[in-house]
């Protein structure tokens, strides 16, 4: 057996330690597999004394990650540490230079400097994987790098943020309001004490934007993505969506255009017997449609300690077996520019929901605001008041408000937002009004 793979890991949270406790338990298998022994020699955190119910008392104690990168008893640096800047890119820049490989889950940290990262890893001969770093354990960065390199990819798109997948589910399942769930996904530990970087949909950003370049090989451009939460979801909504025949998901969509890329996260309304609106609580999927390999979709676990260990787990399997590839699955110098695409219409049409005064003539005026707009409607549904129906306070105690919801044809979304300014400027809603894409997957 050749020499051992020797690995720093910067990070003991709940990842690293996941990845201590793999290492530690399939040692041999590994061993076998990798075709070399990995070992682990040195790690780093903030806390050296915190239980962490893991044995780290064999392992040579970091307090600088910098340091651990640079040092001369690893070759591979293993960051766990999160973050976009600060000590996590700053470690993997210094690892990088000083020619060690790189495993990392950091998603926010390549959805900003992918590009230059990936140069300074193919500069110096080494590795940058990141499989952990998109939905947790499916390995999707694997198959885009090399089993669906082949194909030219027309479009990427997933639930790709456990968090609110949960809080959607649990909301269709039980009819209860979005607050209460996100408080118990808090207390379940499914969310942050502060949730904004998932429920706002910038996890899921920060994931499309690497799907995006290794679908099209263009460079990572995060600040082009069309960025919408779920915030905004109301029961109202689910059980609309759910009377129409769909469910309602966060989606991150990718697709090539004539006029360049389309990236964008935001509720989606699926028909509710297709795969995507199956996958429910905190799992992930993603969906490559590949011109040769047709449509694919990978479904599991997208975060926790045991599936994101894996997928990095697996990363440090390739470097041990000389599998080092370009980190972008193209060389970092042949990414073309990121060029966004120009607005068009939406294939699949919009859901709209207005809370509407129930006075003579405000339904026909509202028709009116959206024929002025092209907006063609297919249906128009009156739905009876809902008690989590939210944002309805008003001075006017005469006004009644009604529930309508429409379903429109393709249309563009400055078109709808028009139209909802101008109801708006009429005095014919309650609050605001609320617009969901449905998508044809």
């Amino acid at each position: 057996m050749s020499e051992s793979l020797r690995i720093g890991i910067a990070g003991l949270g709940t990842v690293g330690v996941g990845v201590l406790k793999l290492l530690q338990r399939n040692s041999g298998e590994l061993a076998e597999t990798g075709m070399r022994e990995i070992k682990v020699c040195a790690v780093c955190a903030r806390d050296r004394g915190k239980n962490r119910d893991v044995d780290i008392s064999g392992y040579e104690w970091f307090d600088d990650p910098i340091d651990l990168a640079r040092h001369e008893g690893i070759d591979v640096l293993v960051e766990l540490i999160g973050g976009e800047e600060g000590p996590a890119k700053d470690s993997v820049v210094a690892s990088l230079k000083s020619a060690k490989h790189v495993v990392t889950a950091n998603k926010a940290l390549l959805a900003h400097h992918a590009s230059e990262l990936s140069s300074l890893a193919e500069a110096n001969g080494v590795a940058l994987n990141f499989e952990a770093a998109v939905a947790g354990g499916i390995p999707i960065v694997k198959a885009m790098r090399e089993s669906l390199i082949g194909n030219h990819i027309s479009r990427v798109y997933g639930i790709l943020n456990g968090t609110c997948n949960y809080i959607l589910t649990r909301m269709q399942q039980e009819g209860r309001a979005f607050a209460d769930i996100l408080q118990e996904a808090q207390d379940a530990g499914y969310a942050e004490a502060d949730p904004t970087f998932d429920i706002g949909g910038h996890d899921t950003a920060h994931k499309l934007s690497l799907l995006t370049t290794l679908a099209f090989g263009t460079q990572t451009s995060f600040e082009s993505i069309y960025l919408e939460g779920i915030e905004s979801i109301s029961l109202a909504d689910i059980e609309a969506a759910d009377d129409l025949g769909y469910r309602i998901k966060l989606l991150g969509v990718a697709l090539e255009t004539e006029s360049g890329i389309e990236q964008r996260v935001h509720p989606t309304m699926v028909e509710k017997h297709s795969a995507i609106a199956e996958v429910d609580g905190v799992s992930n999927c993603v969906a490559v449609d590949g011109d040769f390999v047709g449509d694919v979709m990978l479904i599991g676990m997208g975060a926790g300690s045991g599936p994101t260990a894996s997928s990095v787990v697996g990363d440090i399997v390739d470097i041990a077996r000389g599998n080092i590839l370009p980190p972008l699955a193209r060389p970092a110098k042949t990414l073309r520019p990121y060029e966004r695409a120009r607005m068009r219409a939406h294939a699949g049409g919009y859901y709209v929901r207005l809370s509407v005064v129930d006075r003579p003539g405000a339904f026909a005026a509202i028709a009116t605001r959206m024929a002025e707009q092209e907006i063609s409607l297919k249906s128009i549904v009156q739905r009876p008041p809902h008690d989590q129906l939210g944002g309805m306070a008003t001075n006017k105690p005469t006004k009644k408000p009604m529930p309508v919801v429409m379903i429109t044809h393709e249309t563009t979304e400055a078109a709808i937002q028009q139209a909802f300014s101008l109801i708006e400027e009429d005095g014919h809603v309650l609050e605001k009004p609320q617009m969901i894409r449905i998508e044809k997957l």
